[in-house]
């Protein structure tokens, strides 16, 4: 697997750095006790479980798998949610965190999802990788690790036709791995 890396973006280190800042930001806006965690599944978990380690306030977690149709060209507007959390969001602040912010279509709707649909009192939204480049909505990360470019990325949760998710660190796939398969 290794080999089919270009390029490292964000070693163990670096991921341990950006997930210790990111929880110490989380625990430090969220000192009431009505803090609901929400991992949007599966590219985040590995994420997600680093930032909940850390947090320094008492929080509920949860899972949710959801994705959205149409949103690279035209934007049907909707969100499938294909398995949705067993907690109730009513009337709490929810942290819904994603592995990458990409074109803004599955968080922008799940934002929406948990203030109309759950109740919630507030929610944020929470990445460790944030491309703007290729956005189309307007939704910007309140807790992000770092800005990327506009390249391929796979390792610590984030996937390739579902491998990859396992490396430890965060790297650039080689073009012509998913180039040949299109």
């Amino acid at each position: 697997m290794i080999n089919d890396i270009s390029k490292i973006l964000l070693s163990c280190d670096d991921i341990e750095r950006l997930t210790s800042r990111i929880a110490k930001d989380i625990s430090q806006k969220n000192q009431d006790g009505n803090l609901l965690m929400v991992c949007i599944l599966k590219g985040s978990f590995m994420f997600f479980a680093d930032i909940v380690r850390k947090l320094s306030v008492p929080c509920e977690v949860d899972f949710m798998q959801a994705s959205s149709y149409g949103c690279s060209t035209v934007s049907s507007g909707k969100i499938n949610i294909l398995k949705d959390i067993s907690i109730s969001a009513d009337g709490k602040d929810v942290v819904v965190v994603d592995d990458i912010l990409d074109t803004g279509c599955t968080l922008y709707k799940l934002r929406e999802y948990f203030l109309e649909e759950k109740n919630a009192k507030s929610v944020t939204v929470c990445t460790l990788l944030d491309k703007p480049a290729r956005r189309s909505f307007d939704i910007i990360p309140n807790y992000k690790g770092c800005e990327i470019p506009d390249e391929f990325v796979v390792g610590y949760g984030l996937d390739y036709d579902e491998y990859y998710r396992n490396l430890p660190f965060v790297g650039i796939l080689k073009r012509e791995i998913y180039e040949k398969s299109e």
